[in-house]
């Protein structure tokens, strides 16, 4: 496993009590990081926090104020923010557009693209006074491709591709450095949300024939987050196994 030049960095992954988010968050540990997993299921995260060493704090990233607040008391916990990586999503329900939930819809939309906004938003004021971040919001191909019987959760990854490059741009003199990963799938609790069906048609679309491991997200994102990264902002790096070449 590779090692990258995170020591005495602090980094804050939404989502980190598990998966994605959680693989990581080791990797970034591992590296010399100080890591604070934000997630919404406290005692998980608390649970994972104390296998690598790291803090774990209760929010849920919709709430715009709690993760204001929250991103000043990991400050004063554990220093500057330097390193965030959004993890933190839902895949929603599966369903036509004409059959969607409204509710359900908002609620994705809520989740995904909101919270990224508000968690990025609130750390970036100690990014812009250290001279220094690397943010890595986590899409998915669908929000390159667009799934069918998915259109929330296509359409929220969209927004998060949009965002990170719009995101990106702004703060690209200040050595921040705003990336976003499109992973395909992984096997991970995600996939309590999907049908058998779903699931098929999803690694029938991987041309390696497999779904993604979860230290080979953690290896790319660990990379971006790193110093090493220090020209690319903005820009958007393909998880999907050939599925997308774009």
């Amino acid at each position: 496993m590779n090692r990258y030049d995170l020591q005495g960095r602090v980094a804050v992954v939404t989502g980190g009590a598990q998966g994605i988010g959680y693989a990581v968050a080791e990797r970034l540990a591992a590296s010399g990081a100080q890591v604070a997993l934000w997630d919404r299921d406290a005692e998980r995260a608390a649970e994972s926090a104390q296998r690598i060493g790291g803090r774990a704090y209760g929010v849920d990233v919709t709430d715009t104020e709690a993760v204001s607040a929250l991103a000043e008391r990991t400050e004063r916990d554990m220093g500057p923010i330097a390193v965030l990586v959004t993890s933190a999503g839902i895949a929603g329900a599966n369903g036509t557009v004409l059959d969607y939930d409204p509710a359900e819809w908002r609620r994705v939309i809520e989740v995904n693209l909101t919270g990224t906004y508000n968690c990025c938003r609130a750390v970036l004021p100690q990014m812009r006074a250290q001279g220094y971040g690397r943010i890595v919001t986590i899409a998915s191909i669908a929000g390159k491709e667009g799934n069918p019987n998915a259109a929330a959760y296509s359409a929220s990854k969209a927004g998060v591709i949009a965002f990170t490059k719009s995101l990106g741009k702004e703060h690209a003199g200040e050595n921040i450095a705003v990336n976003c990963v499109t992973p395909a799938a992984a096997r991970t609790r995600i996939f309590d949300q999907l049908s058998e069906e779903f699931i098929a048609y999803m690694l029938a679309k991987i041309p390696r024939g497999r779904f993604l491991e979860l230290d080979e997200a953690a290896s790319m994102i660990g990379w971006l987050c790193s110093e090493e990264n220090s020209f690319t902002t903005g820009a958007v790096f393909d998880l999907s196994g050939g599925r997308a070449t774009y």
